[in-house]
């Protein structure tokens, strides 16, 4: 199957899914669906169709922490309180990343750049996307699996089946998807390098094999575990751990936050202030 057709493919499940009437396989019959009944089962494995959200302090930092400041002067003067972090027990099996030498002194010098790829509105890569505080939804049909992000817009499809060799490194990587019972098994592989996994600079690399875990755990909320293994920054393979909850508002949906428009500031701000006013005029800059 092409890597286009796929996109069609999951495109089509996506509008299935919002159609008022379906048909899903439950116990190996087709069964019909209508609006406000979903099936519990879905080709023989769990329907986990629906808005996602992680509720923790895991984008700030996947391990413990104290409540702090952010590292920014500037910001901690001019918004107070909105600029600090709060307090977590961390999602890090075992409470410490097991970073090499050289691993943990790169996450330094990522944390001392600030270049955080998030207030560039960069894609979030894996699994960063999950627990950045924005819901997500899962589009389910008898195949492939679309995970649609409300940050960004980002989105990537689960390749049910053989786990294979991904073409090219990406923002997002490229994931591979198997059923264990009642577990989705997602592998991604070949990320770029350039993500971090939170707002404290850890982070890993395009050889970095990630392991997602979906376990339902009942209608509304499934146990979610991550297995982080590269032998080039970390002594050992580590797991994080975390329930996800799905929304229950009648009108849950995922909304549109295009965070570029926002970023440019971040991004251009010396070079607007190199504008003349006329320049500045025209664009609808204002000082």
């Amino acid at each position: 199957m092409g890597k286009y057709y796929k996109l069609a493919a999951c495109t089509a499940v996506m509008l299935a899914a919002a159609c008022t009437t379906a048909t899903a396989e439950t116990g190996g019959a087709a069964t019909a669906v209508t609006a406000g009944v979903s099936p519990a089962t879905i080709a023989g494995h769990p329907n986990i169709n629906g808005i996602w959200q992680a509720m923790n302090e895991a984008k700030w930092n996947l391990e413990p922490h104290s409540a702090q400041t952010q590292p920014n002067r500037a910001a901690e003067r001019a918004i107070g309180a909105q600029a600090a972090v709060p307090a977590s027990l961390g999602v890090v099996q075992g409470g410490e990343i097991p970073y090499t030498a050289e691993a943990k002194a790169m996450r330094a010098e990522k944390l001392a750049s600030g270049l955080d790829p998030e207030k560039a509105c960069y894609l979030p890569g894996i699994p960063r996307a999950t627990y950045m505080g924005y819901p997500f939804q899962i589009i389910q049909g008898g195949g492939d699996i679309l995970f649609a992000y409300e940050y960004a817009s980002a989105n990537r499809v689960v390749d049910v089946g053989d786990i294979g060799i991904p073409p090219i490194d990406t923002w997002m990587g490229t994931s591979y998807g198997r059923w264990e019972g009642n577990t989705l098994v997602v592998t991604t592989l070949a990320q770029n390098g350039e993500t971090w996994l939170d707002r404290a600079a850890n982070f890993v690399a395009p050889t970095t094999t990630v392991v997602e875990r979906f376990t339902p755990m009942g209608p509304n909320h499934m146990n979610y575990t991550v297995t982080f293994d590269d032998p080039a920054l970390y002594t050992r393979p580590w797991t994080i751990e975390m329930p996800l909850y799905r929304r229950m508002e009648n009108n849950a949906q995922l909304l549109e936050f295009k965070c570029v428009p926002f970023a440019e500031m971040y991004l251009y701000g010396d070079l607007y202030e190199t504008l003349d006013e006329e320049a500045k005029t025209r664009l609808g800059i204002k000082d």
